[in-house]
């Protein structure tokens, strides 16, 4: 049976719904689970609802739980990477200073001088995990959910041997909405997906071989359809197609939202500054509480699939069935109008003979040059952590389509200055 290492496990959400497909999955139920985190509490808390999960469903599975992230590396088969580096109040810092030059972004975790900075902290640290990986593990198949997908990916990539995956929930879990906007049954839509992560494009949406997007449109005009998803309606109305991420999220990566309050406020946008960070930490105690109460109560836990793509992956090379799905890898001309050595979101088709990207070809050519937008600003911030260059970052937020909307180039290299010293700590360089 695998060996699968979770580094960043300690998440009551995320890691217990990782490991809970895992233990659904007839191939993986009696694999080897090695949970590792920095908060050996938090540890603690997941380790124990994992043992009482496998108990009370009387699998075979086995845990082990290390906050030494060599330990977990050694011989591992998958390797599951979910972090943040500096933690929320990292992050906070990030919309303290931005906002102050009027970039008011809204995650922060992508694109704008909050996400460089956010792949600064992360994407250093993954690499250093890969460079374990080599050492430990170096047949191992890295899975990354962590935030900036594209950066991360590309850096690993460039920087290290290790075979890679990005996966997020923005293509499985916008399909459901778009099933839900047009009243059709989830299950029954079809689409081929392709594009950069949180900006791939909807090129195809069918039901019963029939084309979707004349009902999309018809959707989009009952209000109450398009104020749940805005921005989003309004890039599909203005570019053609429908767009992978939230409106929240595709907000920040163009600069035809967020400018200035008024727009904010035309599009019911959440100001970063507006953001409750307090019922944010409430709602993760209440669920390590909660994990905390179903083992002290020795109850029965039903364990129940999600959409994630992570577990199907696993068990389409363990036992061999295809699966596809889609994923972030490194393009190599499967989008031949974006660059050949960027990190693009694609179909993958999945066996016992692992990963196989599907030929897309050209995007239409409005949607390539939104995705270019935000591929300049990534790969140059890659190339700032490949070669340790400052420098590369003040030019980086140059170029980002949101910041050049709101600052001058001046503005722009003192709001880096101050992202620098606020996260002295965390940066490579």
């Amino acid at each position: 049976m695998p060996k699968i290492a979770i580094i960043g496990a300690g998440s009551a959400v995320f890691a217990r719904r990782l490991i809970t497909d895992f233990l659904c999955t007839p191939s993986l139920s009696s694999s080897h689970i090695a949970l590792m985190d920095i908060s050996a509490d938090a540890l603690e808390t997941i380790t124990a609802w994992t043992e009482h999960a496998i108990a009370s469903n009387k699998l075979n599975a086995t845990v082990e739980a290390t906050t030494d992230r060599r330990a977990a590396l050694k011989d591992a088969d998958y390797v599951i990477i979910s972090i943040r580096v500096g933690g929320v109040d990292a992050v906070l810092e990030d919309f303290r200073i931005t906002t102050k030059y009027g970039v008011d972004h809204s995650v922060a975790d992508t694109m704008g001088p909050g996400g460089v900075f956010y792949f600064l902290r992360n994407g250093s640290e993954i690499v250093r995990i890969a460079q374990d990986m080599e050492e430990l593990c170096p047949n191992a198949l890295m899975l990354n959910y962590t935030n900036p997908m594209v950066m991360i990916c590309w850096a690993v990539s460039e920087l290290t041997s290790i075979r890679n995956v990005g996966l997020c929930h923005s293509v499985q879990g916008t399909a459901f909405q778009l099933a839900d906007y047009m009243e059709i049954p989830r299950d029954e839509l079809r689409y081929w997906t392709a594009g950069i992560n949180h900006m791939a494009w909807y090129l195809k949406l069918e039901h019963q071989g029939q084309d979707l997007y004349p009902r999309l449109y018809e959707a989009m005009g009952k209000p109450e359809v398009y104020e749940k998803d805005r921005i989003r309606f309004e890039i599909m109305k203005h570019f053609g197609a429908f767009v992978t991420e939230s409106s929240t999220h595709m907000s920040e990566y163009v600069p035809y939202f967020r400018r200035d309050p008024a727009l904010i406020e035309q599009y019911h946008l959440t100001s970063a500054r507006n953001r409750d960070w307090t019922a944010w930490h409430n709602r993760r105690d209440s669920r390590y509480e909660q994990l905390v109460q179903e083992v002290k109560e020795q109850a029965p836990i039903a364990l129940e699939r999600s959409h994630e793509y992570c577990a199907s992956i696993l068990d389409a090379i363990e036992s061999n069935q295809s699966f596809r799905f889609n994923g972030n890898v490194r393009n190599n001309g499967v989008i031949t109008n974006l660059p050949a050595n960027a990190v693009v979101e694609v179909p993958i088709l999945t066996d016992g003979t692992g990963l196989h990207p599907c030929y897309v070809g050209n995007l239409p050519p409005a949607l390539a040059a939104l995705n270019r937008t935000n591929l300049n600003v990534q790969e140059v911030v890659v190339e700032a952590l490949k070669r340790q260059d400052r420098e590369l970052v003040y030019r980086a937020v140059q170029l980002d389509p949101l910041t050049a909307a709101v600052c001058s180039l001046d503005e722009a290299r003192q709001m880096v200055d101050e992202l620098f010293a606020a996260h002295e700590a965390w940066l490579p360089f």
